[in-house]
């Protein structure tokens, strides 16, 4: 049986990423949790993960956007996953799909940090994107609460801190 693809991950930050000072109650970026969660996943996959940047996707910019579509661009893989903050994670999305990779490219994120524990929705994002991102034809998608979005068809809903199908909103 052939080894398992190869699965490129990007860090980007977020608050996937971010830790919290119990001092000054504030949270801020140390390092990736990525290779923590893998090991407690027990993940077997073949990965690479590569930082790429610390940021609070509210502070990126297009030079940032600029970076994760260029290091999308260049890498061998044709699974890229890229860890991202949830609130400007569709812009991204947009800016790597103009690119038209033939790439599977999925984008996660947390709307709590990891390192609140088990009250954080990383650990169940990351391994749905995993799965997601082996297993969905090429595109760029966004993969949030269990649930794979086409990057053109998703919004973050901020009264419901959850990700849901523009095509499936109801308007009242």
């Amino acid at each position: 049986m052939p080894a398992p693809p190869l699965i490129q991950i990007f860090v980007t930050g977020g608050t996937f990423d971010k830790d919290y000072n119990f001092n000054t109650g504030e949270l801020f970026f140390k390092d990736t949790h990525l290779n923590e969660m893998l090991e407690r996943g027990r993940c077997s996959l073949n990965i690479d993960i590569k930082t790429l940047m610390m940021v609070d996707s509210l502070e990126m910019n297009r030079e940032d956007r600029d970076i994760i579509v260029h290091n999308c661009k260049r890498c061998d893989s044709n699974h890229v996953l890229v860890t991202h903050g949830t609130d400007r994670m569709v812009e991204t999305a947009k800016v790597i799909a103009e690119q038209n990779l033939e790439k599977t490219i999925v984008l996660t994120g947390a709307m709590i940090p990891y390192a609140f524990g088990t009250s954080s929705d990383g650990f169940f994002n990351m391994g749905s994107a995993l799965a997601f991102v082996q297993s969905l034809p090429h595109g760029v998608y966004i993969v949030m609460n269990g649930r794979a979005f086409a990057w053109n068809d998703v919004f973050k809903n901020k009264q419901t801190g959850m990700f849901e199908a523009l095509s499936e909103r109801i308007i009242h």
